[in-house]
């Protein structure tokens, strides 16, 4: 742990950034195929820039999805339904959808076979983290919990129409003081949101302060705390007419706000078959459960994979400082509670159904939302039990 006095930074998008919409239509493709069939295999990148989507990728199914229908579903939804305000729109861009099936060497070594003497081994060799931490009630780090507020607290005001002059594409960041490892207050506070010609810019830093920052943020702020608001000035074209999206470019976003590890691996658009997305919820679901039953202040977890391989290669816990046990102790007790195969953890955290468009904005972790099996925390008292407590 660190000491002393630092600062963490950690920024959030708006649903209509142009990397998050990506991330959106992958996953939104994803959701249309496993609603009509949960054992397809999908691995789908998008691009979106003036006026075109591209979706490419590998999908394995016995499916029929209408790609362009859920494309310009996904655009419309995130708020790019009128003609000319951003240069891009869902009802007049070109949506292009090249599609392959997946590798059969992958397959072979992914799919578990139906005498089920073989076990499904990982989609990929790789390593993956997940990370919690007590300084905040959803148990994630307070950065980039704060981020995310805001950005969803400025798509709020946006579509119940209070802020009226606000458009889909924004950012949000958030740097936290720290002492000793405890969340003193808000050093500086930045909020980027696309907007209307009309609109002055006083408007803007006021109407963003007292609907977005204040509410959101109230309790770190005080009088020395740094605004920047639309810092450029001017914020009129935004999105993919702006700037070109691509899926998993905001993996930061996605999980932990720069905390701790990542094992580089994107989420949208991958079925859970693919370890960089089962895996990860995994890891954070064991960490989560680990700082829940007292085990430590802060946990990372890292697991790793070789692909067509059942068993994890290796599994490696940090607790930073703050554990009351040794991170070995930890570890032992989470491999009597915690099935790691990758089979396992899609059947425990039941990751086969539609559920991950709603991932793709405003984080993976860190929120309570039914679906998102990976945060609840009812293992604390197997693990107590596990390690003797």
């Amino acid at each position: 742990m660190i000491s002393g006095k630092y600062h963490f930074t950690s920024e959030s998008v708006t649903e209509g950034h142009p990397d998050k919409l990506c991330d959106q239509i992958s996953d939104g493709v994803l959701d249309a195929i496993l609603e009509k069939d949960s054992e397809a295999r999908v691995a789908v990148e998008t691009i979106a820039t003036t006026g075109l989507v591209v979706v490419a990728g590998e999908v394995t199914t016995k499916a029929y999805v209408d790609i362009q229908n859920v494309v310009r579903k996904v655009i419309k939804e995130a708020g790019y339904d009128k003609l000319g305000e951003s240069g891009f729109n869902y009802d007049d861009c070109s949506v292009l959808v090249s599609l392959h099936e997946q590798s059969p060497d992958i397959s072979q070594g992914v799919t578990a076979n139906e005498e089920g003497s073989k076990e499904q081994g990982a989609g990929d060799q790789g390593l993956m983290f997940g990370y919690a931490t007590n300084e905040t009630e959803e148990l994630m780090p307070l950065p980039i919990i704060l981020s995310h507020k805001l950005t969803k607290k400025m798509a709020e005001l946006r579509k119940n129409g209070e802020i009226e002059w606000m458009r889909t594409d924004g950012k949000a960041q958030v740097t936290i003081e720290y002492e000793n490892g405890k969340a003193l207050r808000a050093d500086t506070i930045v909020v980027s949101t696309q907007h209307s010609s009309e609109v002055e810019y006083a408007q803007i830093v006021e109407e963003i302060k007292e609907k977005v920052i204040q509410p959101v943020c109230g309790k770190w702020v005080d009088e020395k705390t740094n605004y920047h608001i639309n810092p450029t000035g001017a914020f009129i074209k935004g999105g993919p007419g702006a700037d070109t999206g691509l899926t998993g470019r905001k993996i930061i976003v996605d999980t932990y706000g720069g905390v701790g590890s990542h094992g580089g691996g994107c989420f949208s658009g991958k079925d859970p078959s693919k370890v960089d997305r089962s895996a990860s919820y995994m890891a954070r679901h064991v960490a989560k459960n680990i700082v829940a039953a007292g085990f430590a202040d802060k946990c990372e977890i890292q697991i790793a994979y070789a692909i067509g391989v059942s068993e994890p290669v290796s599994v490696y816990i940090d607790t930073f400082g703050t554990g009351k046990y040794t991170e070995a102790e930890i570890k032992e007790a989470v491999l009597k509670v915690f099935d790691l195969k990758p089979g396992a953890i899609i059947d425990y955290l039941n990751l086969k159904r539609p559920i991950y468009r709603k991932t793709a904005a405003y984080g993976h972790f860190g929120r309570e939302e039914a679906e998102f099996t990976w945060e609840k925390t009812g293992r604390v008292e197997d693990l107590k039990k596990a390690i003797g407590a």
